[in-house]
């Protein structure tokens, strides 16, 4: 599969992004455990425009996560424009567009899943964007529709593949269901088995095993397959989906060992990244899903959450012992 110049294997295996959680440091985790591409956080065009310091910094990347994109949204052309050229002078792999967010703040703004309701507004948005960048690709994220009535992903789809844009991801759900019920991956067969349709086509929603992978590729023939909520806590879905992909077998779960080591590890990113303190208090949302599932795992975590400094937490995570740790709390 290509993305214009971006070369991926078949059957790519991309990661979502999602607020608060795909900052650099996760993005380098994800591209270590087998993601193909990753995202930034989206980032309101509004902050680019003005050189807020937390928007740039969302921006900012290690070479190690290549290929990765920068998502942008906004509700006003002007912004948009000026967003996509701030984006592109920070050299990412390609600057993607955020026509999907379901979050009121967003939306109440004219922007992200907004544009749904408004197919001649996604439409000028979408071309100032390509308009603006030069030098690298313009992707696009977005859902089925506002709601079950105003579903035109293949309209939708052929337009912005008119205008330039390179690859469109779909999350398999409208805006009215936000997260709430199951993934609709019919609309994502429809939408590859559009005449005229050549883009990419990347699947979203519900996806959180090898199985389930393999599962959208098999029945809806899309060409890549993003990862998102699957992803936090879990970053070995990525070679554990593409080991099943090549093989149809399943690699072992990590052991609590690997699951602390590499908690560690993008903890001691996280604080080289944001700082000791927001650094510290980033990662307390991902200790839950590191530890999901094992024994004692919610009084291990509340064990972390009480430090505010990375050594202490470093010192538990690098040196548990389960029969030693909860002999002594």
């Amino acid at each position: 599969m290509k993305i214009e110049n971006i070369e991926l294997p078949k059957h790519p295996l991309f990661l979502a992004p999602m607020e608060d959680v795909t900052d650099s440091p996760f993005r380098r985790i994800c591209r270590k455990k087998g993601a193909d591409i990753v995202f930034t956080e989206f980032i309101s065009s509004e902050a680019l425009i003005r050189d807020s310091d937390i928007a740039l910094h969302k921006m900012s990347f290690d070479e190690q996560e290549r290929p990765f994109g920068i998502q942008i949204f906004g509700g006003r052309e002007e912004a948009m424009e000026g967003a996509a050229k701030v984006a592109e002078s920070s050299n990412p792999d390609l600057v993607d567009i955020n026509f999907g967010c379901p979050v009121y703040k967003v939306v109440n703004k004219g922007a992200g899943a907004a544009c749904l309701k408004d197919m001649d507004m996604m439409e000028r948005m979408a071309g100032t964007v390509v308009d603006a960048v030069k030098t690298k690709p313009v992707t696009v994220k977005t859902r089925l529709g506002w709601d079950d009535s105003t579903i035109r992903i293949q309209e939708v789809a052929l337009m912005l593949q008119k205008l330039g844009v390179k690859a469109l991801t779909v999350h398999a759900r409208t805006r009215c269901q936000k997260y709430k019920g199951e993934a609709d991956w019919n609309w994502l067969k429809k939408l590859k088995n559009t005449p005229g349709l050549e883009i990419p086509i990347i699947g979203n929603g519900d996806v959180t095993s090898p199985e389930l992978a393999k599962k959208m590729f098999d029945e809806t023939g899309v060409d890549g397959v993003m990862i998102g909520r699957g992803a936090i806590g879990n970053p070995w879905i990525f070679e554990q989906t593409r080991h099943y992909l090549e093989t149809g077998e399943l690699l072992p779960e990590p052991t609590l060992k690997e699951r602390l080591e590499l908690c560690a590890e993008q903890l001691r990113l996280s604080v080289d990244h944001q700082g000791e303190r927001y650094g510290v208090i980033i990662m307390k949302k991902h200790y839950g899903q590191y530890l999901k599932g094992i024994r004692n795992g919610k009084k291990l975590r509340m064990k972390l959450m009480e430090h505010d400094t990375m050594d202490p937490i470093l010192e538990i995570l690098l040196n548990y012992k389960e029969e030693e740790f909860f002999a002594v709390v």
